[in-house]
């Protein structure tokens, strides 16, 4: 199944689902969230996931203005492993695309000329039907399979199917936290909308998301800080309370772990590509 989405943001629920997933973005920034890994997302980005990998494209707080003219745009392919019949996969000629669908199962993020030559195949097959569809998605994941343009996403592969408590809870942290980041987000207030003690949430939250729930907040700050860094001028100062932290030492800190580089040593190597 393919579609081409227009809206005024894209789908705000986190969840995962059995299909594999090919997706482009080609209007609209946010942040992304795919398995244990976050990052802000922005036209051009083309990602492939495989069955029952959490994910969420958050579009950002602009979007969901009620007067907002701001608009998304990107086309999806969703299709299951056995789309050619049950026991293909099977066969020796498959191999190349057996391994990409493994592959798949952590996320894959494509770069580079491979990245545009995908997004071009992907348009076509909006316009294609029958079986000329089918052959041309063959020629896009024959293509996926023979490339190394690609970066894994999530650091570990997820094959528990999520309950719908589980898709519902994990939504209303997602929710109020890219809301509320900016400020000091309490244990007490995020473990009682799931009508948790604070310690019983984060040892859920932990084994949900393989990462504590500190570290989940400080990933989404420092990611819209570097949004912050690569979109405006506004000194690191202004960045540093802007993204919710309370110092400029612990923002420093937090950055360079997390980064691996200073703020500004950031922007400038971006500002250099």
């Amino acid at each position: 199944m393919i579609r081409h989405l227009h809206d005024r943001h894209f789908d705000p629920v986190w969840h995962a689902h059995s299909e594999y997933q090919l997706f482009v973005v080609l209007e609209g920034t946010g942040t992304r969230f795919v398995g244990d890994s976050i990052k802000a997302f922005k036209p051009g980005e083309l990602v492939f996931t495989g069955p029952h990998l959490p994910h969420l494209w958050r579009s950002d707080e602009a979007y969901f203005a009620k007067k907002s003219e701001l608009r998304i745009n990107g086309i999806v392919i969703y299709f299951n492993e056995h789309f050619l019949g049950e026991h293909i996969m099977e066969k020796e000629e498959m191999l190349a695309l057996k391994n990409l669908f493994t592959r798949a199962l952590r996320g894959l993020e494509f770069h580079g000329r491979s990245r545009e030559q995908i997004i071009a195949m992907m348009k076509e097959l909006t316009a294609m039907k029958g079986i000329k569809s089918v052959i041309h998605l063959l020629r896009i994941l024959e293509y996926m399979a023979a490339t190394k343009e690609y970066a894994y996403i999530s650091a570990k592969a997820y094959s528990d199917v999520q309950t719908q408590s589980e898709t519902t809870r994990m939504n209303l942290v997602y929710d109020y936290v890219l809301k509320n980041f900016r400020r000091k987000i309490l244990l007490e207030e995020i473990a009682g909308l799931l009508h948790m003690t604070p310690t019983s949430f984060s040892r859920y939250f932990t084994m949900q998301n393989s990462k504590p729930f500190s570290r989940f907040v400080s990933e989404i700050r420092i990611k819209h800080a570097c949004k912050l860094l690569t979109e405006t001028d506004e000194p690191v100062s202004h960045i540093c309370y802007e993204s919710g932290f309370n110092t400029l030492s612990n923002f420093n800190r937090q950055f360079k772990e997390f980064m691996l580089k200073r703020p500004m040593d950031y922007k400038k190597e971006f500002m250099s590509i």
